[in-house]
């Protein structure tokens, strides 16, 4: 767990969140990013949080883990967050800064949006942090089964998907390693002007994909190695079932889409 990005791992665990279902997962996620757009106050937000905090705490991964592994989204969140103070022109003069002036409307719409963005990252996280590539792609499959009658190729998509869920860790240290290695050698990637600092990614970018594309064909050869022919009358060792458990989130997510209905402004 020292990886600076989480966003595609998955960590073994025995936490109520791990034992869910995966289709309720990705059910109850897929919701979550569409009700969120639907706060506009402090009670709603704070609901919304509460959700998501209180899930990243039930599956026992360290909290302070997770904040780490957002480090890269900080920088978007906090540049969102400055647009949004530069553009915005409603409400009245907070304060000014060498003729820079700031709008209270800036600041809520600032803090708003950056609060939507963090906390639809966090919680989209938590799906691949206690679910395997194997039970994603099976509940992918399961919940787009309807598609199977029109011939679409729902295996390949969420086999595909599943993959490329994985593949983003795996080439996050690939290029940490690499980055060390030209660092090594005397590549200098923070100093020197834009036109400097770019070319000196060429030398990172170049084995970062051959290596990339080195670690699809092994994949490839190791599936066909063992037999794969797309979905085509494949069976599942363990089979899918929604718990209490599973019910019991359903019902607490039903609470909450409630609150956030009276709470809104």
């Amino acid at each position: 767990m020292s990886s600076s990005m989480i966003i595609g791992q998955y960590i073994p665990g025995n936490s109520v969140v791990h034992r869910l279902d995966p289709r309720s997962k990705i059910a109850i996620i897929f919701f979550f990013v569409v009700i969120v757009f639907f706060a506009n106050s402090v009670m709603s937000y704070g609901l919304l949080t509460v959700f998501a905090v209180g899930s990243a705490i039930i599956t026992r991964i360290p909290v302070y883990y997770i904040l780490k592994g957002l480090k890269p989204i900080w920088l978007l969140i906090l540049f969102t967050f400055v647009l949004h103070l530069i553009v915005t022109k409603q409400g009245d003069v907070i304060f000014n800064v060498l003729g820079w002036k700031v709008y209270s409307e800036a600041l809520i719409q600032g803090a708003a949006i950056s609060l939507r963005f963090f906390l639809l990252i966090m919680v989209t996280s938590l799906l691949t942090l206690t679910t395997t590539p194997i039970e994603i792609t099976d509940a992918i499959e399961e919940l787009l089964a309807p598609l199977k009658k029109v011939r679409f190729p729902v295996h390949e998509l969420a086999l595909m998907m599943s993959i490329s869920l994985r593949f983003i860790p795996t080439l996050m240290q690939e290029t940490e390693k690499i980055s060390r290695a030209q660092a090594s050698r005397g590549v200098d990637f923070r100093t020197g002007s834009f036109k400097d600092r770019i070319r000196a990614i060429i030398p990172l970018l170049v084995p970062l994909f051959v290596s990339a594309f080195k670690r699809a064909e092994e994949l490839a050869m190791a599936m066909e190695a063992r037999g794969y022919k797309g979905g085509e009358g494949r069976t599942k060792l363990r089979e899918l079932q929604i718990s209490k458990v599973d019910i019991s989130l359903y019902v607490l997510f039903s609470a909450l889409i409630v609150g956030l209905i009276l709470t809104r402004s």
